[in-house]
């Protein structure tokens, strides 16, 4: 076997470990949590399906991978749970060295592609960025809805941290976005989601 294809079954074989790591969103059968492969593989078809509403036009052939490959530096960082505020503190130096370890394993033409995808993705700039962030978002959000807000209950989850987090959704597709805050409301008045948001009398 030569080094580059020894190096890419070593990625491909390591990389396998994703599937054992578990998130805190259940499946849309409330049934057990989902995985970061199934997250991941979820993030890639929506892509394909929801194109037509970024506002910008996006290159699937980046958003796709791009997706993809976001979630494997939790192989050696762990999943951070959206709403862990003490994790999230150190979330990206954590990512960093494991993004460096893991893409590392591929010949460097590979490696250095998915780094700069994984970067692009944290940064946040770019049109493809902005999209598959709003697919990372709303994904989940799609399957509390599924299942009658489990994960938000189990962790006592208030309104303005689903709103802080998603503060630059909309940047990625406006409308997802609308919908998503319908959404969010009818989680409130259901008592699924914390109402801390409402106007206080002075």
């Amino acid at each position: 076997m030569d080094e580059r294809l020894r190096k890419q079954l070593d990625f491909i074989l390591e990389v396998d470990k994703v599937k054992n790591i578990m998130r805190q969103t259940y499946l849309a059968d409330g049934k057990r949590k989902e995985n970061d492969a199934e997250h991941s593989w979820h993030l890639a078809l929506m892509a394909v399906l929801l194109k037509e509403y970024a506002p910008e036009e996006v290159n699937l052939s980046r958003v796709i991978p791009m997706v993809l490959i976001h979630d494997l530096v939790e192989i050696d960082a762990g999943d951070t749970y959206a709403y862990d505020a003490a994790s999230g503190a150190t979330q990206h130096d954590r990512e960093e060295v494991a993004a460096q370890r893991i893409y590392g394993l591929l010949p460097e033409d590979q490696g250095k592609w998915l780094y700069d995808l994984w970067e692009e993705f944290e940064a946040y700039e770019t049109p493809e960025a902005k999209y598959a962030h709003m697919l990372d978002n709303s994904q989940p959000l799609f399957l509390n809805n599924a299942t009658d807000g489990i994960s938000w209950v189990e962790h006592g989850v208030k309104k303005s941290q689903i709103y802080k987090r998603n503060r630059r959704t909309g940047e990625g597709a406006p409308k997802i976005w609308e919908y998503m805050q319908e959404l969010i409301g009818q989680h409130v008045e259901k008592g699924h989601v914390i109402d801390d948001m409402s106007e206080k009398s002075e």
